[in-house]
């Protein structure tokens, strides 16, 4: 497994970037983990307490979802299960669109 080490002596824009880049990570051909809940780099870009970091924790982790992150470690599991949940039924929804799209 190849974890990027979200925190662990990185600044707020080295956290970022393993964000955005995290696709490239897919290359080395290993499960990929990642766990953002609660971090620094949320109370950095939020200004909020760890304890009230919730809403921030939910978007990196639905952004690591989306960035191929296959799996996702997390404090708060009800409400990021439920929320990644909702987020596969849309891209569920979007691919049979373009499939019938393509078909028809």
């Amino acid at each position: 497994m190849v974890d990027p080490g979200i925190g662990f002596g990185k600044t707020l824009a080295h956290n970022l970037e393993i964000l955005a880049r995290l696709r490239e990570f897919r290359t080395l051909g290993k499960p990929l983990v990642i766990g953002v809940s609660r971090k620094a780099f949320i109370g950095k870009v939020t200004g909020l307490p760890p304890e009230q970091r919730l809403g921030g924790s939910i978007s990196a982790t639905m952004e690591a979802a989306m960035g191929g992150a296959d799996i996702l470690r997390m404090h708060d599991v009800l409400d990021t299960s439920s929320a990644l949940k909702v987020m596969q039924a849309i891209e569920d929804t979007r691919r049979t669109a373009v499939d019938r799209r393509m078909v028809g």
